[in-house]
């Protein structure tokens, strides 16, 4: 162990620990759940942290040996390194106070590490003075958060989705051809082709990565330069501009200073906002995984229309049973999502005056549900979605035994006789052509152009129902 100090004293800290003594009060503090501050949340503090002493350099206020110095390590950290460095627990002051002077300490001292100085020395960088000059954590943390959620939703989410995407619009392309029953209420409808079905899938997709798009959007105002009440006190009134400016170089993404300090600072609506997002894409998902494992039931008491990869065996005392796996872990993602999501509208409410308190937790949601949206995506696509087949006979097969054809002679016979003849089909067992053509209501020829599935499935070529 070796004594580093911060304001409230002498502190024993680890050896080889490159935080200091205020990071180490946190560590014997919040002991709680094991869960740590996101990695994502980590580097795109210390990309905080960059712009920020950049910034001050470009005012006069930080040396460039100085600036140059806290880019390095800050560097480091942005590309993975130094990580075990970051011990804190999610669970802690609700500012995020403690991570951010883990994240000063450790640039500190890794700088006095590769400068040859004493590990705790404060030589060549203070981590209050320099490090964190011109900032708080009450404006730093939220600027943190809105930088590192943008860009794993630019990087992470929204090529999975368009992944996802692009593998559902190929089926939707592969299946034009293939007519099945469609179904409302879970009960038959009229026909539709299965490119139609999966062309709906893709849609959503797509307004899902549209979805993204309005998220990063939300974020793009920046907290830096409020510093302790939104007031801005100890910091210089160019400093947010200069720090949204270069945030924007480094990333791509326009990022700007807020409008107003007050509610950048003190409530968290922006982060609201995002878990909605990001709520709605996993209803969205929910429902294309469910439909898909749907259509897929069987093999051979279900609708059985599609058939799904093979992935692993799917039980432990049925020998041969297969079953929908990839679905069943994007639904399960998907309710952790809108749970965290939840969690994330509760937390926005946490805003008391001049400061949200529930920071950690909120960027741990935010970071969390992308992640896993992520991932399950991408898997999603890759082991379910792309193998997906089509059993052609089987369509054709629910097709012709459905009753809801008759829709199609609504025009020609009218719904009352319609009606009848359907439930004359269903009592007597026999198809409805048999039925029309028993009471004379049509020809057979024209009866057979009426019901012509495919020519059912054209826009605007018939009037559908509920």
């Amino acid at each position: 162990m070796r004594t580093e100090r911060d304001s409230m004293g002498p502190m024993e800290v680890p050896d080889t620990a490159l935080f200091g003594a205020s990071t180490q009060r946190a560590v014997l503090n919040f002991p709680i759940s094991g869960h740590r501050m996101p990695d994502g949340f980590i580097r795109g503090l210390a990309l905080v942290k960059i712009a920020c002493a950049r910034a001050n350099e470009q005012l006069g206020l930080l040396a460039p040996e100085k600036s140059r110095a806290i880019e390095q390590v800050a560097r480091e950290i942005v590309d993975g390194a130094l990580v075990e460095h970051f011990p804190l627990d999610v669970f802690q002051t609700g500012s995020g106070t403690s991570t951010n002077m883990n994240m000063n300490e450790v640039i500190a001292n890794r700088a006095s590490q590769l400068s040859g100085h004493a590990i705790g020395s404060k030589k060549p960088l203070h981590p209050n003075d320099d490090v964190n000059l011109g900032q708080s954590s009450n404006d730093i943390i939220p600027t943190a958060l809105h930088v590192s959620v943008s860009l794993v939703l630019r990087l992470r989410l929204r090529p999975a989705l368009e992944e996802l995407q692009g593998a559902l619009a190929a089926k939707s392309a592969e299946f034009a051809s293939i007519v099945k029953i469609g179904r409302t209420h879970l009960m038959d409808a009229t026909p539709m082709t299965l490119g139609q079905e999966f062309s709906g899938y893709a849609m959503q997709l797509s307004k899902a990565v549209e979805r993204v798009d309005k998220a990063i959007f939300a974020l793009q105002e920046l907290a830096v330069g409020g510093t302790a009440v939104g007031t801005g006190i100890n910091s210089h009134p160019e400093f947010a501009r200069r720090v949204c400016q270069i945030l924007t170089e480094e990333t791509g993404i326009a990022f700007r200073e807020a409008r107003n300090h007050f509610e950048a600072q003190g409530g968290r609506d922006d982060a609201v906002e995002v878990a909605g997002h990001l709520a709605t894409i996993a209803a969205s998902l929910t429902k294309v995984a469910n439909d898909i494992r749907l259509l897929a039931s069987g093999p051979r008491s279900g609708f059985q229309e599609i058939r799904l990869p093979a992935t692993q065996p799917g039980s432990s005392i049925m020998p041969g049973k297969v079953n929908p796996v990839m679905s069943e872990m994007l639904v399960q993602v998907c309710l952790y999502v809108q749970g965290l999501s939840a969690m994330v509208v509760n937390c926005g409410r946490d805003g008391h005056f001049e400061l949200n308190v529930t920071l950690p937790l909120i960027a741990y949601a935010l970071h969390e549900s992308t992640h896993c949206l992520a991932n399950a995506v991408r898997f999603f696509a890759e082991r379910c979605v792309r193998g997906i087949e089509v059993d052609p006979a089987r369509c054709r097969e629910l097709v012709d035994r459905s009753l809801m054809l008759v829709t199609a002679l609504n025009p020609l016979i009218g719904y009352d006789q319609a009606a009848s003849v359907a439930k004359e089909a269903f009592t007597t067992g026999r198809t409805l052509r048999e039925v029309v053509l028993a009471r004379g209501l049509l020809d057979a020829e024209t009866l057979e152009r009426a019901l012509d599935p495919m020519a059912m499935t054209r826009p605007g070529a018939r009037s559908g129902g509920e």
